[in-house]
């Protein structure tokens, strides 16, 4: 250093400064503006005024000041002389680029959208054009349904009750429809269908929908000279009944797709139904049906049923019930006529009856079968059952005399009254004469437990198990405690309801020598191009001894006799 010159050394801070013997700072803070250009000794410095360490002591800066330049060499970085630091180096391309993470968040961007584009066009191909491809294909490829050729039904000597027969059908394919308003026009006044109700059911995007079931030949012919695209005829079995309405609540309908819902046709249906043809088609350009070859389920025609009828009796049966409800003027009757050996019925009338053949203008209460499924109170028929159980449990004889009372017996609720003033009768005279007094009394010696349960084995409160649909098994109440005077109504047929098929199955047994028989309707079944197979008779068990049941059927022959109270009948 020069003689008579001072060393600047760092300006005061505040700080306690560095001791000498210390070691030297590698950075010291730089200077506020005002102290770098007090120093002469700066670089590049030349031509400056020189102040010394005492001249900058006298410039210390007033107190303000000291704070703001204490602040500046507290917040500025040191500072570079400019002039001697090396210049900047200009940036180059490379440093001009963008930041990788920044290239990196673009690419994934670009390959995110890439991404949702392809979804989007998967979305529309799976669900929107693929609706169109397979409305397409809906409307070139299709499954015609038929129905099979439904079996027949023949009486016992193979007189025909039920056939079926080919009958042309009008359909539809609306998918193939262009114009449903101009088809409905041309067409409604072929098929006798008003425009507006006939359009409705061309509209929308079905495959097939039958539009006239059965027309005429000749109404057929008129739709095919139309030559409407998405029209056709289709031939499919009808039902017809030969014997219209001979034994039609027996016999029943089948409803126009072939299933069988009254009668023996809804009996036997699963048997007389067979198979449905299912077939393949497809139309060609000019809107044709065409039959695909390949995947046919062919159809199998239903079985034959023989039933138990006579033909010839059920028509004799109908024209007495006839007579008699025209003579009589009942509101309508039941006509039963069955072998008691085998339980097969042979005939069964009933009025009023109906035409199967035109079931749809019918109601039920038209169509059911008043011998199986109306229950009513049996009357003084079923005195004979309650003489026939008194008998076999030993309760009474045949020759036992009973006090009749001269047609008045009081009992406790009621007066039992004849229609004839009797006096003492024999039991064989109390049925021959039909006599209530009489019955009660017999009915007081078996008890009424032992009545109730005779009765039951005679086939009364339960089904035949003939197998007629909705089979009623009338009314029989079981108590263990009777009133006086439900013994006694129910020894003349009161308080209790049966059906004539139960009724004819325990008048039966009493002619079959005690053994009751389960009604039968079917004789035989026959599959397609097979043989007929019998069916056998069904005993359901043993009511009364061979000895009570020709006892009591003698009594019974009395009852029809000349002074009998069913003389008429014989």
């Amino acid at each position: 250093m020069a003689p008579g010159r001072l060393d600047p050394g760092p300006l005061r801070t505040g700080r306690r400064p560095a001791s000498r013997e210390g070691p030297a700072r590698t950075a010291a803070p730089g200077p506020c503006p005002a102290a770098r250009a007090a120093r002469p000794d700066a670089p590049g410095a030349t031509g400056r005024a020189v102040r010394t360490r005492a001249a900058q002591e006298n410039h210390r800066p007033a107190r303000f000041d000291r704070g703001r330049r204490g602040i500046c060499r507290r917040l500025r970085r040191p500072s570079v002389n400019r002039r001697t630091a090396p210049p900047r180096k200009p940036r180059s391309a490379a440093n001009n680029r963008t930041p990788p993470r920044f290239r990196l968040a673009m690419v994934r961007a670009a390959l995110l959208l890439a991404f949702l584009g392809l979804a989007a066009r998967a979305a529309h191909l799976s669900l929107i054009e693929e609706r169109g491809l397979a409305l397409g294909k809906r409307q070139q490829h299709t499954i015609l349904t038929l129905a099979p050729e439904r079996g027949a039904i023949v009486d016992r000597n193979g007189h025909e009750f039920a056939l079926s027969i080919g009958a042309p059908s009008i359909y539809a394919m609306p998918v193939l429809l262009n114009d449903v308003r101009g088809t409905a026009r041309r067409l409604a006044p072929v098929l006798g269908q008003s425009t507006s109700s006939l359009a409705k059911r061309l509209e929308g995007r079905r495959n097939f929908v039958f539009l006239s079931r059965w027309v005429t030949p000749e109404r057929a012919a008129k739709v095919r000279d139309l030559r409407l695209n998405g029209i056709g005829i289709v031939e499919e079995p009808r039902r017809i009944y030969p014997y219209r309405t001979l034994a039609a609540s027996l016999v029943g309908f089948a409803n126009i797709d072939g299933r069988g819902v009254r009668g023996i046709e809804q009996q036997e249906d699963d048997w007389l139904r067979g198979t449905p043809l299912r077939l393949p088609v497809e139309r060609d350009g000019s809107g044709q049906l065409l039959l695909r070859t390949g995947n046919q389920q062919w159809s199998t025609a239903g079985g034959d049923v023989a039933l138990t009828l006579d033909a010839n009796m059920q028509s004799i049966a109908a024209q007495e019930l006839k007579s008699a409800i025209e003579r009589t003027g009942a509101k309508g009757g039941v006509v039963v006529t069955m072998n008691p050996s085998t339980g097969e019925i042979l005939a069964l009338a009933e009025t009023p009856t109906f035409d199967p053949n035109h079931f749809r203008k019918l109601r039920y209460a038209d169509t059911r079968s008043r011998a199986f499924l109306d229950a009513s109170e049996p009357g003084s028929t079923l005195k004979t059952f309650l003489i026939a159980a008194a008998l076999e449990s030993g309760a009474v004889t045949a020759e036992e005399i009973f006090d009749c009372e001269d047609g008045f017996f009081p009992i406790p609720g009621k007066m039992i009254r004849d229609h004839h003033a009797y006096g003492k009768l024999s039991t064989a005279d109390i049925l021959r004469v039909s006599s209530n007094i009489g019955a009660v009394k017999i009915a007081t010696a078996l008890g009424p437990q032992l009545h109730v349960e005779m009765l039951r084995r005679f086939g009364f409160g339960e089904s035949t198990g003939s197998g007629f649909p909705d089979e009623s098994s009338g009314l029989l109440r079981v108590s263990k405690r009777y009133r006086p005077v439900d013994r006694a109504t129910l020894a003349f047929g009161q308080g209790m309801s049966v059906t004539p098929i139960q009724l004819a199955a325990a008048t039966s047994a009493i002619a079959n020598g005690g053994l009751l028989m389960q009604p039968s309707l079917v004789n035989a079944r026959r599959a397609p191009r097979g043989s007929w197979r019998p069916i056998r008779p069904q005993l359901v068990h043993r009511v009364v001894s061979e000895q009570t049941a020709k006892t009591v059927l003698t009594m019974m022959e009395a009852v029809v006799g000349p002074k009998g109270t069913g003389r008429r009948a014989a």
